[in-house]
């Protein structure tokens, strides 16, 4: 119980933690991320291979999200935006699947 506990607490305050970075990032940077992200790539230095890896893993848990859904409308809308915001949308979804599957991580790891 303690370790369920433990993965809620941590899929909140990773939320809100980057909710409150990313907010503030944008008012200090504005929204030319993807324009930094990409040319951090096309440098072929250890910032461009840290986002290449980042998003490897996006797109894994994108991908997850649909397939645990049969590929649906709205599993492919989540996933792709998953892909693109992150953990503040994943780690809500996980919350999300915690509760529906009353904590039965094999139900919400795949979905049986």
């Amino acid at each position: 119980m303690k370790s369920k506990t433990f993965l809620k607490a941590l899929l909140i305050t990773q939320t809100l933690l980057l909710l409150t970075y990313t907010v503030i990032t944008f008012t200090n940077e504005g929204n030319a991320l993807f324009n930094i992200f990409l040319s951090n790539i096309a440098a072929f230095n250890w910032n461009g291979q840290f986002n290449l890896d980042f998003s490897c893993y996006l797109t894994l848990s994108g991908l997850w999200i649909m397939w645990r859904n049969k590929f649906s409308a709205s599993s492919i809308f989540i996933g792709i935006f998953a892909m693109i915001i992150g953990i503040i949308v994943f780690a809500p979804y996980l919350l999300y699947l915690f509760s529906k599957e009353k904590g039965d991580i094999k139900r919400v790891l795949i979905n049986e």
